[in-house]
């Protein structure tokens, strides 16, 4: 059985560097489009969200990401993804959560869900892709 809930290509804006903070240090990335893709959906990511990315004092980065993404047949949802990045370059898991209306959709509220973050060599600009998959998944 495959896990896989959607494999999501998210393109981003340069970093906006907002710089030390009493909580280590902030750059806000913004989201500026993307697709996604799985077996029961798919679509576009949708410009105007952004990851806060706040690197701590011990070098482990937290990342912390909202925007919404519309699937082909007009449905929006919301998008929270938080996870963290350590140092020495281990895979990046993430736990993804959804919010969306009562629906064909409405299957993503509430179930548990893991990811993994890996960015995407590219020339033209920041590229990360995101594979969402249901909690109980083996990550290989």
């Amino acid at each position: 059985m495959n896990n896989k809930v959607m494999e999501v290509t998210v393109r981003c804006a340069e970093p906006l560097e907002v710089g030390e903070t009493p909580k280590g240090y902030l750059r806000v990335i913004p989201i500026i489009g993307g697709t996604f893709e799985g077996p029961r959906l798919k679509g576009k990511v949708i410009p105007g969200g952004a990851d806060w990315n706040m690197t701590r004092e011990d070098g482990v980065a937290e990342v912390f990401a909202k925007y919404t993404i519309e699937t082909d047949d007009g449905v929006l949802i919301s998008v929270t993804n938080e996870g963290t990045i350590k140092p020495n370059g281990e895979r990046i898991i993430t736990k993804p959560t959804f919010l969306v209306a009562i629906g064909k959709y409405d299957w993503l509220n509430d179930e548990i869900f893991i990811g993994t973050l890996d960015p995407l060599p590219t020339s033209e600009g920041i590229v990360v892709k995101l594979s969402f998959y249901h909690g109980g998944a083996v990550l290989e």
